[in-house]
């Protein structure tokens, strides 16, 4: 079981992933994954151009992506804020970008493509601290 396999498995309602890595680092691959983990199959694709895309499994999911967006003004127009609160749960592509929305406490998963082909991830998860995973 992968990484976003995972942390979709143990995902509850309001869990927010805040996702960052370069283009093409293995953000919408770890998405597909989270998917899998909260028991959703459909083809999960980049949401660049639609911005945010809505999944059902065994939670709401929705997949957002803030690369074409301007900053926090904008995501907050789209109603990014009305998903991160409710009883799905988001992963945010390029959530650098929209910092100062993102809820406290949120994950952070971080990507690194290496140069041997291979992929870092860095998952830091107040949650995941205090349940001693």
């Amino acid at each position: 079981m992968d990484a976003g396999e995972r942390l979709g498995a143990i995902a509850v309602p309001g869990t927010v992933i805040a996702m960052r890595g370069g283009l093409g680092a293995g953000k919408t691959t770890f998405a597909k994954g989270f998917a899998k983990g909260l028991d959703i199959y459909e083809d999960i694709t980049s949401p660049s151009y639609t911005l945010i895309r809505e999944y059902q499994g065994r939670l709401p999911f929705y997949h957002m992506d803030a690369y074409r967006l301007a900053g926090d003004e904008d995501f907050r127009s789209i109603g990014a804020e009305d998903f991160m609160y409710g009883k799905g749960v988001c992963l945010i592509e390029w959530s650098e970008r929209v910092e100062m929305t993102l809820p406290p406490g949120c994950a952070r998963v971080t990507i690194e493509a290496l140069e041997t082909g291979e992929r870092r991830i860095t998952i830091e998860d107040p949650f995941l601290e205090t349940i001693g995973t």
